[in-house]
C-alpha cells in the first residue's frame, strides 16, 4: 500500500470515526450531558438495521430511513423521561444513568441476538470501488466520508441557520433564561438527543456495511467516539469530524508500519494532541 492510498484510507476510516462522534458532540455541546451508552445505542441501531435487512428485506439504504424516525423516537424518550431528571450541576448522575443504561442495552442484545458476530449485507455495494488515479476507493468508505461531511454541513445550518437551531444555543447558553422566553428546556433536549439518534443511525449503517459487530461492541466505539471529540475540541462539530481524520490517518500509519500497532497508533495520537493542546485542536461550544 502507498503512502498515498495509506492517507487516503485512514481519512475514509476516520470519517467513520466522526460519524460515531457527532452525536456525543451535538449533546455535549448543548445539555453537557456526557453519554456513556453512546457506543451501545449505535450498536443498538445496527441491530436495528439488521432485523429490517434480514426480516423485511430492505435495502440497508431505506432501511435507515425506516430506522431513523424510530432512533429519534427512542432519543427523544429516553432524553424526556430519564436523562432530563440526571441534568445539573453535578456531572455524576448523568454519567451513572447512562453507565447502568449501557449494560441494560448490551444485556439485552446479548438475550436478544446471542453473543454471535453480525454484518449488514449491502450486496454488490461492499465490493464495488471507483478508482482516483493511483488510488482506488471502496463505494462504501466513500459514502461514508460523504455522509460525515453532509451530517456536520446539515448539523451546522440547523443549529446556526434556524429556529430550532437559536434554542439549542439559547438553553445551551443559559436553559434559565431560555425557559422565561417561552423556550421549554427538557424538550429542546430532547429534541437534541433525538437528533443525535438519527447521526446515530447513519452511523450504524457504516458500521454495519463495513466490519462485524456484537452486543459488546459499544464501549469500543464509544472510546474512538471519545478520543475524536476530544481531539478536535468539545463541542465543535467540524474539530470532531478533523479528529476523527486524524484518528484515523493514526491507525492507518500504524498498521502500515506494523498490524499490532494499528490501534495503539490512534491511542498515541490522542496523547500527543491532549499534550500539546488539552481542550483540543478547535475548541468550541454551541453557542
Amino acid at each position: 500500500m502507498s503512502f498515498i492510498d495509506t492517507i487516503v484510507q485512514g481519512v475514509l476510516l476516520g470519517s467513520l470515526y466522526a460519524l460515531f462522534a457527532a452525536g456525543l458532540s451535538l449533546v455535549f455541546g448543548i445539555m453537557r450531558l456526557v453519554n456513556l451508552a453512546h457506543g451501545d445505542l449505535i450498536v443498538l441501531a445496527a441491530f436495528l438495521l439488521l432485523v429490517l435487512v434480514t426480516g423485511l428485506g430492505l435495502h440497508p439504504f431505506i432501511a435507515v430511513l425506516v430506522a431513523a424516525p424510530l432512533m429519534f423516537g427512542a432519543g427523544w424518550a429516553l432524553q424526556y423521561v430519564l436523562l432530563n431528571r440526571t441534568l445539573g450541576k453535578d456531572v455524576l448522575p448523568p454519567l451513572l444513568v447512562t453507565f447502568g443504561l449501557s449494560i441494560v442495552i448490551q444485556n439485552s442484545l446479548l438475550e436478544g441476538f446471542s453473543a454471535d458476530s453480525r454484518r449488514i449485507s449491502a450486496g454488490v455495494l461492499e465490493t464495488a470501488s471507483i478508482g482516483f488515479g493511483p488510488v482506488t476507493v471502496g463505494f462504501m468508505p466513500l459514502m461514508g466520508f460523504l455522509s460525515a461531511v453532509a451530517v456536520n454541513v446539515g448539523l451546522n445550518l440547523l443549529i446556526y441557520r434556524s429556529a430550532i437551531g437559536r434554542a439549542f444555543r439559547a438553553t445551551s447558553d443559559d436553559a434559565v433564561t431560555a425557559g422565561l422566553m417561552g423556550i421549554r428546556p427538557q424538550r429542546i433536549f430532547a429534541m437534541a438527543t433525538g437528533l443525535a439518534m438519527v447521526v446515530v443511525t447513519i452511523a450504524a449503517l457504516y458500521l454495519g456495511t463495513r466490519a462485524n459487530f456484537d452486543p459488546t461492541a459499544g464501549p469500543v466505539r464509544l472510546i474512538y467516539a471519545f478520543e475524536a471529540v476530544i481531539i478536535g475540541g468539545l463541542g465543535s462539530l467540524w474539530g470532531t469530524l478533523a479528529g476523527g481524520v486524524i484518528l484515523g490517518v493514526a491507525q492507518t500509519l500504524g498498521a502500515a508500519v506494523n498490524p499490532e500497532w494499528q490501534i495503539l497508533a490512534g491511542h498515541l495520537a490522542f496523547l500527543a494532541v491532549l499534550l500539546i493542546k488539552p481542550r483540543g485542536l478547535f475548541p468550541r461550544a454551541v453557542d
